[in-house]
């Protein structure tokens, strides 16, 4: 079993699964990483815990990703990579395409952020610069089984949009990411104009045969948190 995590409440998430599989005995095969918002980290006994930056990655969003990613490739038909994903996996799991550097990929997401784009803009410009999100994980995982369970913080609750749908199919293309970008006017470094007509940088679609047998649940939605507080109100 390969633990794989990622948000800001990813901490919580892995102390959870670590004290479910240790409760029932040793786990010989239990390994795994998961990174969180710099200072949210909690103490855990298998399961590594990074940090990284956000909203903004930084260098240690790009070793989590790596780390996450080599992983993943190490998986074979006999493992299971369980993945815990909450608000912020985007930014904390940050593994640019090739020709693109991290500060470069910052520029652009300052950008996006300072020109109000939704969530669900930023995240498709994302997809299509990175080699872990839009579905990538899960590809890299293969042949391995892949559990996602997720808590949402975006508005519908689509998989594909949380934490940039790194294990789902990604409905979205690099020509929407093109018009996204143009739209909202945000100044591109020239590798970034580059990646984003580089058809490798295409995300697979959610028919793509890598997700055959996987399954994505959501554990909390932000509707959940809502109905509790007007419980106790």
């Amino acid at each position: 079993l390969i633990v794989i995590g990622a948000g800001k409440g990813s901490a919580a998430m892995v102390q959870a699964a670590e004290r479910h599989y240790l409760a029932n005995g040793p786990v010989p095969q239990l390994c795994g990483c998961a990174v969180t918002r710099t200072g949210f980290t909690s103490e855990t006994k298998i399961i590594e815990m990074l940090e990284g930056g956000h909203p903004v990655p930084n260098a240690g969003s790009v070793a989590a990703a790596s780390q996450a990613l080599e992983l993943a490739q190490g998986a074979t038909e006999k493992d299971v990579v369980l993945v815990l994903m909450s608000g912020g996996a985007s930014a904390l799991w940050t593994a640019p395409v090739e020709g693109v550097t991290l500060e470069e990929k910052q520029q652009v997401t300052r950008g996006l952020l300072a020109s109000g784009a939704p969530i669900s803009e930023i995240n498709c410009v994302r997809k299509h610069l990175s080699r872990i999100k839009g579905g990538r994980l899960t590809q890299a995982a293969a042949p391995a089984r892949v559990i996602t369970l997720a808590i949402s913080d975006v508005p519908g609750d689509d998989p594909s949009a949380i934490g940039s749908g790194p294990t789902v199919g990604d409905p979205t293309s690099l020509a929407d990411a093109r018009a996204i970008l143009e739209k909202r006017g945000v100044e591109l470094p020239a590798s970034v104009v580059a990646a984003l007509q580089d058809e490798r940088n295409e995300t697979p679609m959610p028919d793509d045969a890598s997700f055959a047998g996987n399954t994505f649940t959501l554990g909390c939605r932000p509707a959940d948190a809502l109905a509790a507080a007007a419980k106790v109100a």
